[in-house]
């Protein structure tokens, strides 16, 4: 296990720079070598530093409220010092490690990261920490954005939005995602599958036609199968596209903004249809490449603006289209805690405006009697609805139709599955 004062020293340099408006993504990227072959110690330094890093984000609203309350500075911490002090908090109220522990380590992590100077204030606030916690705890109540651990504009947002499920959708956006799999139909049964994970001591769950819901996560590489193309992850509430899209043998398919390919992959697995899949970056049309390389598929991967159709469309339309559009990732917050902190108000105005922008173009290239898809990860209305009937009311004899599994276009994140809004349009024949 690598020291705990390197994971708090790493793990606050990046909850630092997400402080400073970068995404925790690019800081994890620019300092970690991901290879399986790398040291133990260097996989137990990355498992730990991400560790620390996710469960800080998850609870940084609460962290800052505390390090605020404790603080008798007249002005702010060094910004590093403070990110130390909520990764250190992250790890007191874990219980993972003894309180002694975490408040050595936190004064040698001040040491690691050239701030030695600071070694009293962190470890006199974090004692300060440890005798009040409880009565901290039961003010912090009193404050929505620690309480809920999320930007007050959010909780506010969700709450006016879903008056009924505004406390479930916020717990949501806090916890550890589920892992759930994919089973790749060309190739083995989803029976078969949870037979051969069954063999192999893993506990799975159907959740889906080709979904396996794992009772605890694992490496996906050290999956059954997973190498052989038998199997990916992908969450079960993204799973429910390919269905939706009411796919037909021979068909001219569209993903508009494919990467990372999960959903590519499924339509290719659900039916014999000619894929075309789009994405604005060259990089990630390598990684779903890669992907369809490793479950054996294949399609016309494409580097382009989907908007920009001069660029890109031959002039033969679709028969179906899948937009599953950029958005505020709204509905998936706690596999990308940091989003929450960077995302600000105005963002949703903006994304809404590019999902439109999307959907005027794409519906272009759609066949007369095709059908698109809009899905969103999203759980804010004006990315949602609002979009879609604003399109409805614009686009001549679009009408919206069921989807296939009948449920509700709107599915909130839970315990199975994370956040994600669909819209079936058909164009008029």
């Amino acid at each position: 296990m690598a020291p705990l004062a390197e994971a708090l020293a790493a793990a606050a340099r990046r909850v630092a720079q997400v402080a400073a408006g970068r995404r925790l993504e690019s800081g994890l990227e620019s300092a970690e070598d991901a290879t399986d072959n790398a040291a133990d110690d260097a996989r137990s330094l990355r498992a730990a530093t991400a560790d620390l890093c996710y469960s800080t984000l998850r609870r940084y609203g609460r962290s800052q409220a505390i390090v605020a309350a404790l603080s008798h500075r007249g002005q702010s911490a060094d910004p590093l010092v403070e990110a130390l002090l909520w990764c250190a908090l992250s790890a007191l109220e874990s219980k993972r490690y003894a309180d002694y522990t975490v408040l050595d380590q936190a004064g040698r992590a001040c040491e690691l990261l050239g701030l030695a100077r600071a070694k009293g204030y962190v470890n006199a606030l974090l004692r300060a920490f440890q005798r009040g916690g409880a009565a901290m705890a039961a003010r912090l109540q009193a404050d929505p954005q620690a309480r809920w651990q999320h930007p007050l504009w959010w909780v506010e947002c969700v709450r006016a939005e879903y008056p009924q499920d505004w406390q479930s959708i916020l717990s949501a956006g806090n916890g550890h995602p589920p892992m759930c799999l994919r089973v790749n139909a060309r190739r083995i049964t989803t029976e078969a599958y949870q037979e051969r994970l069954a063999a192999e001591g893993i506990e799975a769950e159907r959740v889906g036609p080709s979904a396996l819901l794992l009772a605890k996560p694992r490496p996906a590489a050290r999956l059954p199968g997973h190498a052989e193309g038998l199997v990916s992850v992908q969450d079960a509430g993204a799973q429910r596209a390919a269905p939706c899209l009411d796919l037909k043998p021979g068909q001219r398919v569209l993903d508009a903004c494919a990467a990372p390919g999960g959903k590519t992959a499924h339509i290719l697995e659900s039916a014999e249809v000619a894929l075309t899949a789009l994405d604005s970056d060259p990089g990630r049309c390598g990684n779903v490449v890669q992907l369809l390389e490793r479950l054996g598929l294949a399609a016309e991967v494409r580097a382009a603006d989907c908007t920009r159709t001069a660029t890109w469309w031959d002039g033969v339309p679709f028969d179906r289209i899948l937009a599953d559009v950029p958005c505020s990732a709204s509905g998936i917050v706690r596999r990308h805690p940091d989003i929450k902190w960077l995302r600000r108000p105005a963002d949703t105005a903006a994304f809404a405006a590019r999902q439109a922008q999307i959907l005027d173009a794409l519906w272009r290239v759609l066949a007369p009697g095709g059908k698109l898809l809009y899905v969103t990860c999203s759980v804010f209305g004006m990315e949602n609805g609002a979009v879609v009937d604003a399109f409805v009311s614009r686009a001549p004899g679009a009408r919206r139709l069921p989807l296939a599994d009948g449920a509700a276009a709107q599915l909130l994140p839970g315990a199975a599955h994370d956040g994600f809004h669909f819209a079936l349009l058909e164009k008029p024949a």
